[in-house]
């Protein structure tokens, strides 16, 4: 019964002093009109093996309605598939625009390879000297006027970068299951209203979409000052706010993720490849972790049939209203993901997949294949300082 108690307690906490995470209406800014001088941007796509994807997401960039001037720089990371010679085929296209693709070979020890292939663009495009820099993944696609919206939000409101938590994609039944619960645990985890605050110390970014200003990015010494780093985009935003830039944090409703996670193995690989390394490959946090997951998500439905089933009302009572406040503060999730209602009582068990994932993702850190990406394996950052002596 006091367990049930606690859970109960941890969630009305979570519901009222955790920043409001349940709710989904930060989007982007709104400034009431549009620069005066609209600046000029660089957009930076790193792309390794994306020749699925690419004829989606890549074309959206080249046909942003920018006012100002925009160009493009792809950096194809050692792909296989023939993605730097598609991009190029894409470039040709009329009224697109301006469009390099370069390649900057594999990235040396102590580097990941988006981080390498982020650190080759940014120095190319600022040749060009450009004022703000968009960093976003090859499976991003944009609305035509996604560039616009950014620039004119960050110029309005004084930001030093924007982000935005582009739409995943919910086509098949496992994406459906898990990929709100996804934006759920991250917003759960980082609360939009207090990264957006700029005396908070909580600082997080959506790796998939970032607009950056140039100047920002200097001082912060990027990417070279996270180039370990397996979670990028977090460590990007703490670099930022560790220089006093202001970041923003939200939904996106003109930026979605194409990229397909059709079966259960696709989404497992996809979370389990950085879930320890977000606990920053710690046993300690990982078992605390453990432990709240299930406190928090398992207890709830246990008790409640526990309590059932033994006819304790206290049990059963604490553990229904736990659940009830979960499943309610997981409702605007999946209205804003377009998912039916009956999705909500279900998340313990996603919960439960995830706590597999992340116990999984330790296992295999362990094993020496922790942080597995399209053929690279990357360790924790200690073991690299390390091995450089």
């Amino acid at each position: 019964m006091w367990i049930a108690v606690l859970s109960l307690v941890s969630w009305v906490w979570m519901l009222l002093a955790q920043g409001f995470f349940w709710r989904t209406d930060v989007r982007l800014p709104r400034t009431g009109g549009e620069p005066e001088r609209w600046p000029s941007v660089a957009v930076v796509v790193p792309a390794r093996d994306e020749a699925e994807v690419l004829p989606l997401s890549l074309p959206s960039l080249l046909a942003q309605e920018y006012p100002g001037r925009a160009e493009v720089v792809l950096v194809d990371d050692g792909s296989t598939d023939g993605t730097g010679e598609l991009a190029r085929e894409l470039g040709r296209r009329p009224g697109a625009l301006p469009l390099r693709v370069v390649s900057p070979g594999e990235p040396p020890r102590g580097w990941t390879g988006k981080l390498w292939a982020m650190r080759h663009g940014i120095a190319l495009a600022r040749e060009s000297a450009p004022e703000f820099l968009l960093l976003t993944d090859a499976d991003i696609a944009h609305e035509p006027d996604s560039l616009r919206r950014l620039v004119a939000a960050a110029d309005g409101a004084g930001l030093d970068m924007v982000s935005q938590m582009a739409r995943l994609r919910v086509a098949s039944a496992w994406e459906r299951m898990v990929v709100p619960a996804f934006v759920y645990f991250f917003s759960q985890l980082y609360p939009f209203r207090r990264v957006n605050k700029a005396a908070s110390r909580t600082a997080a970014a959506a790796g998939g979409c970032v607009l950056l200003r140039t100047h920002t990015a200097e001082a912060a010494d990027i990417p070279d000052a996270i180039r370990q780093s397996v979670i990028d985009d977090v460590a990007l935003s703490r670099a930022v706010k560790r220089v006093g830039g202001r970041i923003w944090l939200g939904l996106a409703d003109h930026v979605d993720s194409i990229r397909p996670y059709p079966a259960l193995r696709d989404l497992w690989r996809m979370i389990s490849r950085s879930a320890y390394a977000q606990l920053r490959h710690n046993p300690l946090v990982l078992l605390g972790t453990v432990l709240g997951l299930a406190l928090v998500y398992l207890v709830p439905p246990c008790a409640l049939a526990a309590g059932l089933l033994a006819g304790d009302a206290m049990t059963a009572l604490a553990g229904g209203l736990a659940w009830l406040v979960m499943a309610g503060t997981y409702l605007p999730m999946l209205r804003y993901y377009r998912q039916p209602w009956w999705l909500a009582p279900l998340l313990p068990v996603t919960a439960f997949l995830y706590l597999l994932m992340t116990v999984d993702s330790a296992v295999e850190h362990y094993r020496g294949r922790g942080a597995a990406w399209k053929g690279r394996t990357y360790a924790a950052p200690e073991a690299v300082e390390t091995g450089e002596g």
